[in-house]
């Protein structure tokens, strides 16, 4: 029965009925401010360590104030998250403090209170004076400290390299160093789950040097993510005809035969469910 219903039939309101829809959440959530400022709800359980502090974060979020179905902020609808840098990025102290507690993979519901979000004058005009707001964040991946400095240094320095060529004669003095920014970003880039990235970088290697087993091992793995299996094994074959006794390329490419062999069994399996013949029916002018 409805409160208004209730009400209509002189039955006064429950405890429930005077709460509003944020405060009847947040008695299930957890409390990981220690005020009740910031609480959470896991949706999906993450692996790994939790988000180190100073961590550059890969993310998907979006932000809902009380009884609005639309989001006020979010960045679901682009192509690729950037990479963003706790301490200097991430405005929201609530977002901040639920990204610590979180790991790859996962993903939550939070409600920060306008201490940790907006404050007492809110952000007009589309968050009100002491809002409290719910976000729902994904954590795709992180970068620690160390490794989100040298994923900055290596674009940096990518950049500077490309300026260095255009001005430069003496091609063969700046190709090494680009070559191995090339490599590094590629593999940072699988580290991130960007395999579409990781092979572009890992095929402008290739343009410096063609038979070279790092950048022909990085783009094999990032076509087995793509699932481009014939492209993988080409790439991983070329990879291990120049270095035959490399574990790291043997071993890829055994994950490569097992992971076709499922597919070729799965595409078996819908074509013999396609054209099965169907069973139970009648005969037309049975008795």
């Amino acid at each position: 029965m409805s409160v208004f219903s209730r009400l209509r039939n002189g039955i006064p309101p429950s405890r429930d009925d005077c709460q509003s829809p944020y405060e009847r959440l947040s008695q299930r959530m957890l409390d990981i401010s220690g005020d009740r400022g910031v609480l959470k709800d896991i949706i999906r359980e993450g692996a790994g360590d939790p988000v180190t502090p100073d961590a550059s974060v890969l993310v998907k979020y979006s932000g809902y104030l009380e009884h609005m179905d639309k989001p006020f902020d979010s960045n679901y609808f682009r192509k690729a998250p950037r990479l963003m840098k706790l301490g200097e990025d991430i405005t929201l102290w609530g977002m901040e403090l639920g990204l610590l507690s979180m790991r790859r993979g996962e993903l939550a519901r939070f409600l920060f209170k306008p201490t940790y979000a907006y404050g007492t004058l809110g952000c007009p005009p589309l968050i009100p004076p002491n809002a409290t707001v719910l976000f729902e964040i994904e954590l795709i991946d992180f970068l620690d400290s160390a490794e989100s400095d040298k994923f900055c240094a290596l674009s940096a320095a990518l950049l500077l390299l490309h300026r260095r060529l255009a001005i430069c004669e003496e091609q063969h003095l700046v190709e090494p160093a680009e070559l191995l920014v090339l490599l590094n970003l590629s593999f940072v880039y699988l580290k991130l789950d960007r395999p579409a990235m990781a092979l572009r970088y890992g095929e402008q290697a290739l343009l410096i040097d063609q038979r070279n087993a790092k950048a022909l091992f990085r783009c094999g793995q990032a076509c087995l993510l793509l699932t481009e299996y014939e492209q993988a094994r080409d790439f991983l074959v070329r990879a291990q005809k120049e270095q035959p006794y490399n574990h790291d390329i043997n071993n890829e490419l055994k994950k490569l035969s097992s992971h076709y062999r499922n597919y070729v069994d799965r595409e078996k399996e819908m074509c013999h469910r396609m054209f099965a013949p169907c069973g139970g029916g009648s005969s037309v002018g049975g008795n």
